[in-house]
């Protein structure tokens, strides 16, 4: 997706600053105080520059979040994706899942309907490939997105889970909590309670991911799932 530059906002000698500099001292300041507290000011005082200078490669803080994003979706670079359509969505989701992992405060970010409007095509192959792979298996287009929702729900509150816990405890131990839960009230976490902070920890993304793409089409195409194969009779392709 093109953007027009920014509209500068005075004539004259163009600001030293270059726009890779300025992503590179946002992600700085990211990474220290997250994304929230990043201000075109703050970024500015990193940069040792006016504010004004900014506006020479960047409109405000929403584009300048959107070009970050850019730039990281850019420097991981396209994995080569299977045949196979359903693979390729699993792939696709895998690959979306590491991505966001590398960098959660970018899932926050993305936690809404319609960003994909906002990112540049080249960004955006993890998506088309989704939707593609949804098409080949036999979904309509509309289907398609719906299964790409569904499976970035499911990828985003994965990341966002695993990266919370992670900041709330720094020392990465088990969360700790109740030593027992009445069994007569809720007799299977009590079964499993003592085990709970061992059991939420296991990395089960990868089966669940496959799992959950099974499921969705299945129920568009109204067919069964082979491991390893795209929709047909529900034998193994």
């Amino acid at each position: 997706m093109s953007r027009t530059p920014a509209p500068h906002g005075r004539t004259g000698r163009p600001p030293v600053t270059s726009r890779p500099q300025i992503l590179e001292a946002a992600r700085r300041l990211i990474d220290v105080d997250g994304w929230e507290k990043l201000t075109i000011r703050r970024l500015a005082a990193e940069l040792g520059v006016g504010a004004t200078t900014l506006y020479h490669h960047i409109r405000n803080k929403d584009e300048l979040l959107v070009l970050m994003l850019d730039q990281h979706l850019a420097q991981l670079g396209r994995a080569r994706l299977p045949d196979d359509p359903r693979e390729r969505v699993i792939a696709s989701a895998t690959a979306m899942r590491d991505a966001l992992a590398a960098w959660p405060w970018a899932a926050e970010i993305l936690t809404a309907d319609g960003f994909v409007g906002l990112l540049d095509e080249s960004a955006l192959w993890m998506v088309e490939a989704i939707l593609s792979g949804a098409v080949d298996c036999g979904c309509t287009p509309a289907q398609s997105v719906d299964v790409f929702r569904d499976v970035w729900y499911y990828t985003v509150g994965e990341v966002l889970v695993r990266a919370n816990t992670a900041r709330r405890r720094p020392d990465a131990g088990p969360l700790t909590f109740r030593e027992s839960f009445d069994a007569t009230q809720v007799p299977h976490l009590a079964a499993v309670g003592d085990r709970w902070g061992e059991l939420a920890a296991r990395d089960i993304y990868p089966e669940g991911v496959r799992d959950f793409v099974d499921g969705l089409l299945a129920r568009f195409t109204g067919r069964g799932l082979g491991e390893g194969g795209a929709a047909g009779d529900g034998h193994a392709g």
